[in-house]
């Protein structure tokens, strides 16, 4: 069920968000994060909490945007593994967070927000930019769309 936005939600009235890609209904975002360069995040833009909450075409628009981004994560960054999770526990607001992993990076196998089992530093990812990043999920989204 449709909520009204919190006034405190960060999510429907954020300051400052890398925008890689948007439609009418979500837009995905690229997080700064120096441990996880690829790190993505798909925000539904209707405040809703849960994926249920959603029409069934909305979920299946959801899942392929999140689909897609996969996809241009894992053929801009090389990772090996991709992460998605959907919390809401501390932001009650529908999203997706899409993270590339890499076997020796700062806590794998953990979670990104488990404890550290190294350093920073382990590979470098790939440099990826903002516009080829974006160019990916763009070309990503419409095959996905398409097909």
């Amino acid at each position: 069920m449709p909520t009204s936005a919190p006034k405190d939600c960060p999510l429907c009235f954020p300051e400052r968000e890398n925008v890689l890609w948007h439609d009418a209904s979500c837009r995905v975002i690229r997080i700064d994060d120096p441990d996880y360069p690829g790190y993505c995040r798909l925000i539904w833009n209707e405040h809703v909490a849960e994926m249920s909450d959603l029409s069934p075409a909305e979920q299946r628009h959801c899942f392929n945007i999140l689909m897609a981004v996969e996809v241009a994560l894992r053929e801009c960054f090389s990772p090996d593994k991709i992460n998605l999770a959907s919390f809401g526990n501390v932001v009650p607001h529908l999203h997706w967070h899409l993270i590339p992993r890499y076997f020796d990076d700062r806590h794998f196998p953990q979670p990104v927000w488990g404890a550290a089992q190294r350093k920073a530093g382990g590979s470098p990812a790939p440099r990826v930019d903002d516009a080829r990043l974006a160019l990916a999920v763009r070309n990503a989204i419409a095959e996905h769309i398409a097909g």
